[in-house]
């Protein structure tokens, strides 16, 4: 398998009147084209590493790596033209939630289109029949009703549909989605899911899946990196997660319900000081 995204020592450092913030502490991985899985609490720095991947830490943060290569770019060294042309044409992130990615003015339709036209030469008319097949894509029923509705007069599920459409709809080679279903119900996250695992198999996309569902990652993705305190504390196939050997990892695992089982107390996560170290 080809490795399409080399991350060597990558740092997010936040300078603050306190200190230093470390969001993110020596984070090392390579993607394929395959879905790799990355877990953890909230602030463990999962989201801040794809970010920095994107190009899209906020100000005053400072990104660090040894080495941050896509496809033989040198995304460190890249100019902020050179980023935006990158951005939504070859690499491209859904973020957690529709309500606030998504511009409440502007229509639906236009709003891919505006995306498309970014990065590609085309006209209108062929802008929307491109907009339209990819509403398809992510299972929306009646794209030509959706085309022309506002963020608002759809729903969770849909709006993240619309989300995915948007990030796609250049065809980009690596795809970073940032809690895809955290908010979405049970039914609508699988669909979601089926989405994504679909283009990713068939358009042999990279997948970076952000996420805090151990269980959700296990079942979908092929690797996962566990994060602690903004690094990596583990690695291994998703299949393996059961057989985790880092006692955070084991923590996690054991904090998530079992069906049928009876636990009193409920298990807490015992965390000691060198997991951060």
């Amino acid at each position: 398998m080809s490795t399409m995204l080399t991350v060597e020592n990558l740092r997010v450092r936040y300078p603050t009147r306190t200190g230093v913030i470390e969001a993110v502490r020596g984070v090392s991985f390579t993607l394929g084209k395959e879905r790799l899985g990355i877990v953890g609490e909230s602030g463990s720095g999962k989201s801040q590493t794809g970010r920095a991947i994107m190009g899209l830490t906020a100000s005053p943060g400072i990104v660090t790596a040894d080495k941050l290569d896509f496809n033989g770019i040198d995304l460190l060294k890249a100019s902020p033209r050179e980023r935006r042309k990158l951005r939504g044409k070859r690499i491209a992130m859904v973020l957690q939630d529709p309500k606030y990615s998504l511009d409440p003015v502007m229509t639906i339709g236009r709003q891919i289109m505006e995306t498309l036209r970014a990065h590609e030469r085309i006209g209108k008319a062929e802008a929307r029949d491109r907009v339209m097949d990819m509403l398809e894509a992510v299972q929306i029923r009646d794209p030509s009703r959706v085309f022309g509705l506002h963020p608002h007069e759809v729903s969770g599920g849909m709006g993240q549909r619309v989300m995915i459409a948007m990030m796609l709809i250049a065809g980009p080679e690596l795809l970073i989605a940032d809690e895809p279903t955290s908010a979405l119900d049970v039914t609508v996250q699988l669909d979601v899911l089926r989405i994504m695992d679909k283009l990713v198999s068939e358009r042999g996309m990279g997948l970076i899946f952000v996420s805090h569902d151990l269980r959700l990652v296990s079942s979908f993705c092929d690797r996962v990196l566990v994060m602690y305190a903004g690094k990596v504390v583990e690695e291994l196939a998703a299949s393996d997660l059961r057989n985790a050997k880092h006692p955070y990892t084991q923590g996690l695992l054991s904090c998530m319900p079992q069906i049928g089982e009876d636990r009193h107390p409920l298990p807490v996560l015992d965390r000691k000081p060198e997991w951060a170290a």
